[in-house]
C-alpha cells in the first residue's frame, strides 16, 4: 500500500531504502519484512573476485573460515566425510539452535543429471618468470590426488609477460611444454588461458607477473597505451583497446601481437591439439583475462563497493569518442562524464548514476553506447583471429561477474566496467550475439554466491549475483552458445558448492540447459586438507551426476554468527 502508483519502483525502493538507513536499520530486512512478511537469510558479504582470501579454523567437529580482512567476514560449515546432519546440524554447541519449527531443505540429488566436465586452476606461480616449472614433484603428487576423485583436467595461464618478456616476437614455452606433458601423462585435460594482462596489483594477489618488458619500455614513452581514467593514472596492467588496430608496438597494432603471440603457441604446442589434451583455449581480453575495461582497480585505490570509473582517457579511445560524437552531429560529446563520483562512490552520490541521473540521458546513452560499443568490438577482432589461430579447437571468453549495485536502476559498477546494463536494457544481448558470431563459448563467474550472503556492513550495496547470473546465463542460451563458469571466491564448504551445482543443472528446465564445463579457483594448500578435500570430491562426483550417499537438509536461514573473537576457537 506504500507503493505510490506514479513512481517507479526503482525509485520507491531507494527512498525506502534511505530512510531505512537513516535509522540505522538494515534496507534488505526490511524490504522483506515489510512487503513480503518473511524474515530473509542473515546476511554475509560477498567481496570483488581477487579481493578474499580465507583461512580456516577448528570449531568443534566442523571447520569455520573467516576472511583475513578485518572488515569482512565470510563464514561457511564444513564438515567432515562422512558425517549425518544429525551429529550437528550446524557447528556444535557455538551457534545458535535450529528452531525447531524451521523448515528443512533437503540437498537436491543430482544423480542421472547431466555429466559437467569440473577442471581446477592451477597455482598463478606454477610457471616462474624464467618460464621454467616450479616444484614440478610436488606438483605431479597434487595432480594425482585430483585425478584420484576424476578430476578432468586443469587450468593454467600462459603469461605473456613470461613467454614474450624481453624481445618482440621471440616466445620461450619450455616450462609450459615441460608441464603440459605431466598433465598428458596422468591422463588429465587442458585448459589454456593466453593471458594477455598482468598479474598482480590487486587484493590479495602474492604473485607479480607484469607485462613484457619490452612493452614497458614503449609505454615509458608512450603511457597512452595503457588504460586511463578522468585524473590521467595510468593501469599498466593490460593495453587499451584505442590501439588494437595502431600500429605502436615496434610496428604491429596490438591484436597483430595477440594473433602472434597465439599462432606461435598453436605450432609449438600441435602435437597436444592433435592429441586432444587441449580441450579449449581461453583468450584473455582485458584485465584479469576479462572482456571488461579496469574499472576498479585496487592499486588506485578501489575498495569494494565502489561503482569504479570510467577508463577511456587514453588519447586513443578520446580520439574514437571524437570521432563518434562528430558522425552523431554533437562535437561537443566527445567528452566523459564530469558528474560520475569516483573510485569508491556510490551511485545515489553521483549525478550521473543517481535514479533520474545523466546515464539515461541523451548525452548519457551517447556516451554508454559508444563505451560498451568499443568493449564489444575488441571482443570481435581478437576472437575472429583467434579463430583463425585454433582452428578446430573451442575457444571461450570470460565475462566477470559485477553483481554489485545490480539492484539499482543504473547499474552503476556494470556501466563504468562497459556492460550497459541498466534497468531497462539488456546489456549482455550483444556481447552473447558477437560471442555466437565466433562459435565461442562464454565463461562466466560468481556462480557460487547467494544473493542475500551479504556482509552487514554492506547492505547498501545492492548486490544481486543470483540475478545477475540467471541474466548472463540466459542471454547466452538464448543464442545457443555454450556456457562454462568458476566460482569468483575460494569456495570450500557443501552450501557454497550446491548453489554452484544448482546453477550447473537448473532444476526443471525444459530444454535440459546446463553448464558445459566449470573451473574450480584454485588449487592451493587448503583446498587440499582432508576435510576440504572430502567435500570437493562429493562435488565433483554430483557435477559427474553420480550418486552421493550422504544427502543432507540445510535449514532454510543461515547459521547465526559463533560466538567469541573472530569464530577463532582452539582445535
Amino acid at each position: 500500500h506504500e507503493v505510490h502508483s506514479s513512481l517507479p519502483i526503482s525509485v520507491w525502493l531507494s527512498r525506502k531504502f534511505s530512510r531505512t538507513r537513516e535509522k540505522g536499520q538494515k534496507p534488505v530486512a526490511i524490504f522483506f519484512e515489510r512487503i513480503f512478511k518473511i524474515k530473509p537469510y542473515s546476511t554475509v558479504h560477498s567481496r570483488s573476485p581477487s579481493s578474499l582470501d580465507c583461512n580456516f579454523c577448528r570449531l568443534k567437529g566442523g571447520f569455520v573460515s573467516s576472511s583475513i580482512s578485518g572488515s569482512c567476514q565470510l563464514r561457511a560449515i564444513v564438515r567432515d566425510k562422512g558425517k549425518r546432519t544429525e551429529d550437528h546440524p550446524l557447528v556444535g554447541d557455538s551457534t545458535d539452535k535450529v528452531d525447531e519449527n524451521q523448515v528443512m531443505e533437503p540437498e537436491r540429488d543430482f544423480a542421472g543429471t547431466s555429466y559437467v566436465p569440473v577442471y581446477v586452476m592451477l597455482p598463478l606461480d606454477v610457471i616462474d618468470m624464467k618460464c621454467e616449472l616450479v616444484d614440478p614433484e610436488g606438483l605431479l603428487d597434487q595432480l594425482r590426488i585430483l585425478r584420484s576423485v576424476n578430476v578432468d583436467g586443469v587450468m593454467v595461464d600462459c603469461w605473456w609477460g613470461i613467454v614474450e618478456a624481453h624481445t618482440s616476437q621471440l616466445y620461450n614455452w619450455s616450462g609450459y611444454k615441460r608441464l603440459f606433458q605431466i598433465v598428458r601423462d596422468l591422463g588429465l585435460k587442458l585448459q589454456v588461458v593466453m593471458s594477455f594482462h598482468e598479474c598482480g596489483g590487486n587484493v590479495g594477489d602474492n604473485v607479480h607477473i607484469p607485462l613484457p618488458q619490452w612493452i614497458r619500455e614503449i609505454g615509458e614513452s608512450n603511457p597512452d597505451i595503457y588504460f586511463t581514467d578522468r585524473e590521467g593514472k595510468r593501469n599498466p596492467e593490460c593495453l587499451t583497446w584505442g590501439i588494437d588496430k595502431e600500429r605502436v608496438l615496434k610496428g604491429r597494432t596490438a591484436v597483430e601481437v595477440y594473433f602472434d603471440y597465439m599462432r606461435s603457441f598453436r605450432v609449438e604446442f600441435d602435437e597436444f591439439f592433435v592429441d586432444g589434451v587441449i580441450s579449449e583455449i581461453e583468450v584473455g581480453l582485458g584485465p584479469c583475462g576479462e572482456l571488461r575495461y579496469p574499472s576498479y582497480p585496487a592499486k588506485h585505490g578501489w575498495r569494494y563497493p565502489g561503482i569504479g570509473e570510467f577508463q577511456c582517457y587514453d588519447k586513443y579511445l578520446m580520439k574514437s569518442l571524437s570521432k563518434a560524437a562528430e558522425i552523431r552531429g554533437h562535437s561537443f560529446w566527445a567528452r566523459g562524464p564530469d558528474n560520475a563520483g569516483s573510485y569508491n562512490s556510490t551511485p545515489h552520490e553521483t549525478g550521473f548514476f543517481r535514479d533520474g541521473g545523466d546515464y539515461d540521458s541523451y548525452y548519457g546513452r551517447f556516451f554508454l553506447n559508444w563505451y560498451s560499443q568499443v568493449l564489444v568490438d575488441h571482443g570481435d577482432r581478437v576472437l575472429a583471429l583467434a579463430n583463425l589461430a585454433f582452428e578446430g579447437t573451442c575457444i571461450a571468453a570470460k565475462l566477470s561477474g559485477i553483481h554489485w549495485w545490480y539492484k539499482t536502476a543504473s547499474h552503476a559498477a556494470e556501466l563504468t566496467a562497459g556492460f550497459y546494463n541498466p534497468s531497462n536494457r539488456d546489456g549482455y544481448a550483444p556481447i552473447a550475439s558477437m560471442l555466437k558470431k565466433h562459435g565461442v563459448a562464454l565463461n562466466f563467474t560468481c556462480v557460487e554466491l547467494r544473493t542475500l550472503d551479504q556482509h552487514e556492513d554492506f547492505p547498501e550495496a545492492l548486490a544481486d549475483p543470483e540475478g545477475l547470473v540467471w541474466q548472463v546465463l540466459n542471454a547466452a542460451w538464448d543464442v545457443s552458445i555454450l556456457v562454462a563458469s568458476e566460482n569468483a571466491l575460494p569456495c570450500y564448504d557443501r552450501e557454497g558448492y550446491n548453489k554452484i551445482l544448482e546453477n550447473a543443472k537448473p532444476r526443471n528446465d525444459p530444454d535440459g540447459r546446463h553448464l558445459s564445463a566449470f573451473t574450480y579457483l584454485r588449487l592451493n594448500p587448503v583446498l587440499m586438507e582432508t576435510h576440504n578435500f572430502a567435500e570437493f570430491e562429493r562435488f565433483v562426483t554430483r557435477m559427474h551426476g553420480e550418486a552421493v550417499p550422504d544427502l543432507q537438509s540445510f535449514p532454510n536461514e543461515k547459521p547465526a554468527k559463533p560466538e567469541g573473537k573472530d569464530g577463532q576457537v582452539d582445535a
